[in-house]
């Protein structure tokens, strides 16, 4: 299972209508970053055959088989403070994580 918090869904919700999106949100994995891997995250007009689908609250969320590997588990959410805001990959997958947050290793 890929989560997706209410904060997460509101400002994908919202970026999708300032760009005219149709379709969803890909999540993925691949080599590369500080770490070893890093996070993918995308507009995709629509699924692929092999993926798998999430809805929330009207936004789906597209992950292919080898991405839900390292990414079963994951918690995206939305932080805002004063210095930044940006999206946030809470993997439980993930045994180190550079800095920035953005790549990881398991």
């Amino acid at each position: 299972m890929i989560n997706v918090t209410p904060k997460a869904v509101a400002k994908i919700k919202e970026a999708m209508a300032k760009n005219e999106v149709v379709g969803g949100l890909r999540l993925g994995v691949q080599g590369g970053g500080c770490s070893g891997f890093s996070y993918l995250c995308k507009f995709d007009p629509q699924a692929r055959p092999s993926d798998k689908v999430f809805d929330y609250d009207g936004v789906k969320v597209f992950v292919d088989p080898k991405s839900y590997i390292y990414l079963h588990g994951l918690t995206l959410d939305y932080k805002e403070s004063l210095l930044e805001s940006g999206f946030v990959f809470e993997n439980p997958n993930a045994k180190k994580s550079c800095s920035c947050g953005t790549s990881f290793s398991v």
